[in-house]
């Protein structure tokens, strides 16, 4: 098949699944409002809508700038703060988020556990007569981050040390760029039938990350870590003397991804998919980096904060 031919099939898979997931939902809508109209005409007085005390509304602050839907995994769904967090508590905006941590891109976009959650939170907004004003969608690292990350890098010891390019071509440039196109086309899809418009959707790659052996803090089974320096070290570039040597690698790998990301936002099909580069945005020196990077894939508090602020401004 061309790469044409494969991004149409791509395009085509997305499409297939948001129609699944629509059909699905179109079913379990009228299992609800069959199950809410019994519910009324048993006890309509015990179902009426209660207005809200004033001082309660109060105390919940002001209306939002505006209601954001997000999928994603670990950047939108940390322990103790996120993306998300941020957004809300600093920018004003509403986040409904269906992210969960540890879920790939491929997760995203060849499984309906998340699509299928975006949809349900879509329509309760809609039941509330809100329109979300953008989806938010975070993924790759773990496609690429973990056990299988040693893949990617040929030994230090070979003929040609460093990055395997035919490796990182297929896995970037096939794999995970196929996955991409497949949801987007998918939450494409599901806004047109939801909103009757293509409503935007901001994507991000990830900034260039530290591979000095931390994990998460607390060990919790969900987040363990780390995720980069075992494979290093498996390929030749372990210990503290060749920390240099990995940031050097582990900022070209992320330059691939962020290249494979922003060409997915170039395409026709995606003009209203906005790509932000973080790149640049947390420092990866040895001097400071542990004051953006809490390990060797999350921010700190302050780190997220900034990743949320360029979030922010592509809103």
């Amino acid at each position: 098949m061309s790469e044409q031919d494969v991004i149409k099939a791509a395009l085509a898979e997305g499409e297939r699944r948001a129609g699944s997931v629509l059909a699905f939902r179109r079913g379990q809508l009228a299992v609800r409002e069959a199950a809410i109209a019994r519910a009324r005409a048993e006890a309509p007085v015990a179902h009426a809508e209660r207005a809200l005390a004033p001082q309660a509304v109060a105390a919940a602050g002001s209306a939002p700038r505006g209601v954001l839907v997000a999928e994603g995994d670990s950047w939108f769904d940390y322990p103790m703060t996120d993306a998300l967090r941020v957004l809300e508590d600093q920018f004003g905006y509403d986040v409904e988020s269906v992210a969960h941590k540890g879920d790939r891109v491929e997760d995203m976009a060849y499984s309906d556990g998340q699509l299928e959650e975006l949809t349900r939170t879509i329509e309760k907004l809609l039941r509330r007569r809100i329109e979300p004003r953008a989806v938010l969608l975070s993924g790759g690292g773990n496609d690429v981050a973990g056990p299988e990350f040693g893949m990617l890098l040929n030994h230090r010891r070979s003929p040609t040390p460093g990055l395997n390019a035919q490796i990182i071509a297929g896995v970037f440039n096939e794999r995970i760029k196929l996955a991409y196109i497949s949801i987007l086309q998918a939450v494409t899809r599901i806004s047109e039938d939801k909103l009757h418009r293509r409503i935007p959707i901001v994507v991000h790659g990830y900034d260039h990350p530290v591979p000095d052996g931390r994990g998460f803090m607390g060990g919790w089974w969900f987040l363990p870590g780390p995720w980069l320096e075992p494979g290093f070290r498996e390929k030749g570039y372990g210990g503290d003397d060749r920390l240099d040597e990995r940031i050097v690698l582990a900022a070209a790998v992320i330059d691939h991804f962020n290249v494979m990301l922003k060409s997915i936002a170039d395409m026709p099909e995606f003009a209203h998919v906005h790509y932000v580069d973080l790149r640049g945005t947390l420092s990866n020196a040895a001097g400071n980096y542990q004051e953006f990077w809490a390990n060797e894939l999350h921010p700190t508090p302050s780190g997220f904060e900034l990743v949320a602020r360029q979030l922010a401004a592509a809103l």
